[in-house]
């Protein structure tokens, strides 16, 4: 049976924090700083939802979590900063080594899809806008269920709409708490490790297998 890949969107394909730049205009030298406490932020709110069975749209925690970070910063932003900010959230770009590392899966007759927590019409637009959606036979968002990852009905989703087993779905993230998921709901992962600081939970649950850059996928996936 052929391999199915599910690939996560914000971080693995597509840059969170290519919204600096406009933060910078509001919030100057501060950027970073907002930046990384607005995606720590979206996240830990989808795994309270999920947990909690008080289910928001990506969208709503996106903002909500930009609300949070401007409180806590003390940072002032007025609606139509938010507004902007939200709007940049968008058009997020694709990291550098995604376009060529696509072409070559796709060139290896590997079914990809992109698999999110974002609701599939954002999720859409970002890979139109990135100009990498004619790789994907599809988008799975987390949202026809109402829930969020790592909940494990949503990798079983995944495995449902792939039409194959679960052996033969691959799970690409760059978030060490997605890998687990998938794993302990029985496909493979590939845990991309973009940055040497960022360190995998110590849950005695591997990733399949591990990689520094998504250039290295197409020669190590069909081991």
């Amino acid at each position: 049976m052929s391999i199915a890949l599910a690939f996560d969107i914000y971080g693995t394909l597509i840059d969170p924090h290519g919204v600096v730049d406009e933060l910078a205009r509001h919030v100057g030298e501060r950027a970073q700083e907002f930046s990384g406490i607005w995606r720590d932020k979206q996240l830990e709110y989808t795994f309270r939802r999920g947990l909690m069975g008080r289910y928001e749209n990506f969208v709503v925690c996106t903002r909500q979590a930009l609300d949070y970070t401007d409180s806590l910063l003390q940072t002032g932003l007025d609606e139509s900063a938010k507004t902007a900010l939200m709007q940049v959230y968008r058009m997020l770009p694709a990291y550098a080594d995604v376009p060529a590392s696509l072409q070559a899966l796709a060139d290896d007759g590997l079914r990809m899809f992109a698999f999110s927590n974002g609701v599939a019409d954002a999720v859409s637009g970002l890979l139109e806008h990135a100009r990498i959606n004619q790789y994907f036979e599809g988008v799975v968002s987390v949202d026809t269920l109402k829930t969020f990852k790592p909940d494990p009905e949503v990798y079983r989703h995944f495995i449902d709409v792939a039409a194959t087993d679960a052996q033969n779905c691959w799970l690409v993230s760059s978030n060490g708490f997605d890998v687990i998921g998938a794993v302990s709901a029985g496909m493979k992962a590939a845990w991309l490790q973009r940055s040497e600081a960022v360190v995998f939970d110590p849950w005695d649950i591997d990733a399949t297998l591990v990689v520094n850059s998504l250039s290295e996928l197409p020669a190590k996936i069909n081991i």
